[in-house]
């Protein structure tokens, strides 16, 4: 009989005890370099021709594209050719310092376009 009794009772189970977890630390971001502007600025020792030439084979855009660009260093003063890291944003700015004068005009200064970075507003 004591079988049975045993049988029939209960037996109180507690709730395991919640474990105290630390919250799970995420790894650090990483900080991400600044883009630049590469600005390209307007001048009068340069032909159009000359400035979607140069454009069209530095940064490998397109006619459309390359004359968008002149049309605004034209008429603004200057214009953004891309916005890129830093070495690269460098990188461009010396490829327009150094590709040299436009031999299609004859009574200008023999220079190449000058061109400078500047960090986009946040």
């Amino acid at each position: 009989m004591d079988t049975q009794k045993e049988e029939n009772a209960a037996v109180a189970v507690l709730p395991a005890p919640k474990e105290k977890r630390k919250p799970k630390k995420s790894p650090p971001k990483q900080k991400l370099a600044p883009n630049y502007h590469v600005i390209l600025w307007n001048d009068d020792d340069h032909s159009p021709e000359y400035v979607i030439e140069m454009i069209s084979k530095l940064f490998g855009y397109d006619f459309v594209q390359a004359h968008d660009i002149m049309w605004r260093v034209h008429n603004h003063g200057k214009a953004v050719t891309c916005t890129v890291h830093r070495e690269l944003a460098e990188l461009r700015r010396e490829q327009i310092s150094t590709y040299g004068p436009d031999i299609t005009l004859s009574n200008v200064r023999k220079v190449s376009m000058r061109a400078t970075l500047e960090e986009p507003p946040a």
